[in-house]
């Protein structure tokens, strides 16, 4: 039986991707048409906050499905197995974007992502604080995988195997519902890692964005976005062409 959470998120993720690759289009024409048509800093702005309102709308989303059902976003459904294979605390893991800025200012030419010692010094600052966050997040996740082995949930555990053994009633009744109510905790704290993550992934990109200029934004969240939808461009490809040799293998055996 399918997860209606998962398959809710699933509709809306597969829309608001669509709509991503719209962005990324208009991104990438401003930065290539740069010489040609020349942008205000109000007009590039517009832009840059369509794509911050864009993302915005995908973590209200994410979040409110969260606290329906936390689980589906550890193991997300909607992405490529590839795609899973990068998740941090399922996101994107936001010391990320400092790399990425470093390949923009390798690959750079004629100065097009030319960073001044203030902006890198503000970049350098703010990706500490992204590590410490990140490590913090880090943390809390392993206090909650750990917890799973703490004295009360050993004892929970072997209630209801004695509580199976003894066959139903009653009592296996009320062992339920001691677990439904330990659950909940384990999943209210899954939801707490969860939104953790989020924020600081939120708080890293705001924070490089109110480092770069207007152009640079442009040219950085086309890098970014591009990245993200060429991984999940390549995951879904090597997923179909795992699919079709399965389904090749099932042909041959019948």
């Amino acid at each position: 039986m399918k997860n209606p959470v998962a398959e809710s998120f699933t509709d809306f993720y597969d829309k608001w991707v669509w709509k991503l690759e719209e962005i990324l289009h208009q991104l990438l024409e401003v930065s290539k048409q740069r010489t040609e048509v020349v942008k205000t800093e109000q007009e590039l702005q517009v832009l840059v906050s369509k794509v911050t309102s864009h993302l915005k709308e995908y973590y209200t989303i994410k979040w409110a499905s969260a606290h329906e059902e936390v689980l589906v976003f550890f193991s997300p459904a909607w992405l490529s197995p590839l795609e899973n294979a990068y998740l941090w605390i399922t996101g994107w893991k936001p010391s990320m974007v400092f790399k990425l800025l470093e390949t923009l200012k390798k690959q750079a030419s004629g100065g097009d992502f030319v960073m001044t010692e203030e902006q890198v010094r503000k970049i350098e600052e703010l990706r500490k604080r992204t590590r410490m966050e990140e490590e913090k997040v880090e943390r809390e996740m392993e206090r909650q995988q750990v917890a799973m082995a703490d004295r009360k949930m050993v004892e929970l555990v072997k209630l209801t195997g004695r509580a199976r053994n003894n066959g139903s009633g009653g009592g296996g009744d009320a062992v339920d519902a001691v677990v439904e109510v330990a659950l909940k905790g384990v999943l209210a704290g899954l939801e707490r890692v969860m939104k953790a993550s989020d924020c600081v992934r939120l708080k890293t990109l705001k924070g490089v964005l109110d480092v770069l200029s207007p152009m640079q934004c442009v040219d950085f969240l086309a890098a970014n976005i591009a990245m993200q939808l060429r991984l999940r461009q390549w995951g879904k490809k090597k997923r179909d062409i795992a699919a079709a040799g399965s389904t090749l293998n099932v042909n041959q055996d019948n």
